[in-house]
């Protein structure tokens, strides 16, 4: 398990946590944001489990957070197709021709 860029996957492999300023190297996405956050859950309230930090808006923006901490996942790559998309694609293409 490693740390990755929410956005592209890339490998996080410097040690200690990023800073606000820190970017991908790959797609330049703000690193220090929500959705690299070990404390993010999009089913709670305001998506954080740490009730001490203020609420942030922007999940995907750099912010001021002292409680955030780089979360070590495995990336999964956006290329897996969903099979409801993938039968959906499907009967388009039958009703256009395609």
């Amino acid at each position: 398990m490693n740390r990755h860029c929410h956005h592209c996957g890339w490998e996080w492999t410097l040690s200690g946590q990023p800073g606000r300023g820190d970017r991908c190297h790959h797609c330049f996405a703000d690193l220090k944001v929500c959705l690299n956050c070990l404390h993010h859950n999009r089913s709670v309230a305001q998506e954080c489990v740490e009730r001490r930090a203020d609420p942030v808006a922007d999940k995907d923006t750099a912010n001021y957070c002292e409680y955030f901490e780089f979360i070590r996942r495995v990336f999964e790559t956006q290329s897996k197709t969903n099979p409801r998309e993938s039968s959906a694609r499907d009967q388009l293409k039958k009703l256009l021709g395609d």
